[in-house]
């Protein structure tokens, strides 16, 4: 089972209370607050859509640039020794450390996809 969702490129998740028998998430990765809800999943996926229509039409009114989630560049923080062993690691195997964490993350995603 998936707790996300996806619309144009936006990823939304998905949640569920209880107390108020509703559905609802947010979109992620991005600064702007995008939320949506419904009673059940169809009301979310079709909130969720009006949602994202109404922020890149707000956008467009507006003359802004929608923002973008994952664009390719991320800030990590792994602590110094984790940081310095994975760029003695990457030094030794004549690699830069950014495509020896890329190749990192491809890995495992691998691995976990199988």
């Amino acid at each position: 089972m998936k707790n996300t969702m996806e619309y144009k490129g936006y990823i939304g998740s998905v949640e569920f209370s209880e107390p108020d028998k509703l559905f609802f998430g947010q979109v992620q990765g991005i600064r702007s607050l995008i939320s949506y809800d419904g009673a059940t999943a169809t009301e979310l996926l079709n909130d969720f859509h009006e949602a994202v229509d109404y922020y890149l039409s707000h956008c467009e009114a507006e003359g802004s640039e929608p923002e973008i989630a994952y664009k390719g560049s991320l800030n990590i923080r792994i602590g110094s020794e984790l940081h310095k062993q994975a760029a003695v690691y990457s030094l030794n195997h004549n690699q830069s450390l950014n495509s020896f964490i890329e190749e990192a993350v491809r890995e495992k995603l691998a691995s976990a996809a199988s």
